[in-house]
């Protein structure tokens, strides 16, 4: 079986738990707005008399922490320390703020008596909607814990082609009711599979759900009347195809409407290796794809989704960059899973100079032109490569602005 690079569904659980804070909700620490100005107290409690302080940081448009639990009556002072390029402020819906403050320096900021839950954010324009918000809670009313466990991102490393020439793949529906996603395998996207022209995949589809799924893979040409039926729950079928071009094909749940399904997750990628495709020093996979909290079909039918994102997960390249060394050469296949939204993949500071899109060889190397995009409609695919020369933090987007500021971005790191 090829190797997957795919995280556990409570890793999609934290992402989208990133997704919902960074969007939806926010509070940050704050300074008195004026002189002798003291913040109303949330909500009716007796002081303590006690005063916590907490030091927060801004960086890459966050604040870290995002969350401060405080026990109930005590006041709290946050230290706030802006490490970031640009300037933020802090905005209580409380009434407390701070005026703005310039990349590097800090500010004190009473937040008052604290007796439910706060709310505050970056007022600078676009700062909250990109996700520079922070929440107080009052300790032991809180879902989420003041120290969140550590958010791995997905391993966006491409597997490597697998000696065998025949592929067999189980793929297990699996549907969580709380995050309302339907996966393959618990993953969104669901594995990675790789091999080359002429050989077979054997895929045994799982229903481990409560409603009716199957799945369409475009690496395979057949009839889809029997492969592609959906199946009930506890049922299995076996879809057998033999991959006879190359290319990044998307595969999906193939049960109408397929909009739904694959807006709540069930889609992923085959690899089919070009004829001698040429070794490099990295290959990444990047899947992108719209996100629809709850999944909303409303949203998804008005093309309104909550996140565009890379493997699952907003901004999750931004927080863990993918790794290389200057002077390496990399390989990124994208592949535009949708269900609706184009993709324009750019990398900034960069030039391609090999384009394969669709199956056909746009750019090679030692052709006198490059390459700035990588333009895929949804469903389509394909790979481009460049040497990043000098160290340094480059980062990718879908050149589509407003989905890379909706989460549809990362960094690679050259060290």
């Amino acid at each position: 079986m090829p190797a997957e690079h795919a995280r556990p569904l409570g890793g999609v659980a934290a992402g989208l738990a990133l997704v919902v804070l960074a969007t939806l909700v926010g509070v940050a620490a704050q300074r008195v707005a004026g002189a002798g100005t003291t913040p109303a107290a949330a909500g009716d409690v007796t002081p303590t008399g006690h005063t916590t302080t907490v030091t927060v940081t801004t960086e890459d448009m966050r604040f870290h922490p995002d969350h401060i639990s405080v026990p109930a009556g005590d006041r709290l002072v946050v230290e706030l320390a802006n490490h970031d390029r640009r300037r933020h402020d802090l905005v209580l819906d409380t009434g407390a703020k701070t005026g703005t403050v310039a990349a590097g320096g800090t500010a004190r900021l009473d937040a008052g008596v604290i007796g439910g839950t706060v709310e505050g954010w970056c007022s600078l324009p676009g700062h909250r909607q990109a996700g520079m918000t922070l929440t107080i809670t009052v300790a032991g009313t809180h879902d989420h814990p003041t120290a969140p466990a550590e958010f791995t991102a997905r391993d966006a490393t491409a597997p490597p082609v697998p000696p065998e020439r025949v592929h067999k793949v189980e793929l297990r529906v699996r549907e969580d009711a709380r995050q309302h996603l339907w996966t393959f395998n618990g993953t969104a996207p669901g594995p990675t599979l790789r091999g080359r022209v002429g050989d077979t995949f054997e895929i045994t589809l799982i229903n481990d759900g409560t409603i009716d799924h199957g799945v369409d893979f475009h690496a395979g040409a057949l009839a889809p009347d029997e492969p592609m039926r959906p199946i009930d729950p506890g049922e299995r079928l076996t879809y057998t195809f033999t991959a006879t071009r190359a290319g990044i094909w998307m595969y999906h749940c193939s049960t109408m409407p397929m909009l739904l399904h694959i807006g709540n997750g069930m889609y992923g990628a085959v690899i089919i290796d070009p004829p001698d495709l040429a070794p490099v020093d990295h290959e990444f996979v990047l899947v992108q794809s719209e996100l629809y909290l709850g999944g909303d079909l409303a949203k998804m039918q008005a093309d309104q989704p909550d996140a565009v994102v890379f493997n699952g997960h907003a901004d999750q390249y931004t927080h863990r960059p993918l790794q290389t060394r200057a002077g390496q050469r990399i390989r990124v296949w994208v592949l535009d899973a949708g269900p609706s939204r184009g993709s324009a993949f750019h990398i900034v500071g960069a030039q391609f100079d090999t384009v394969y899109r669709e199956g056909q060889w746009l750019l090679r190397p030692g052709d006198p032109g490059g390459a700035q995009v990588l333009d895929l409609s949804p469903a389509a695919g394909g790979f481009v490569e460049t040497t990043l020369a000098a160290a340094g933090h480059y980062p990718f987007v879908t050149h589509a602005m407003v989905d890379a500021e909706r989460g549809a971005r990362g960094i690679i790191e050259v060290s």
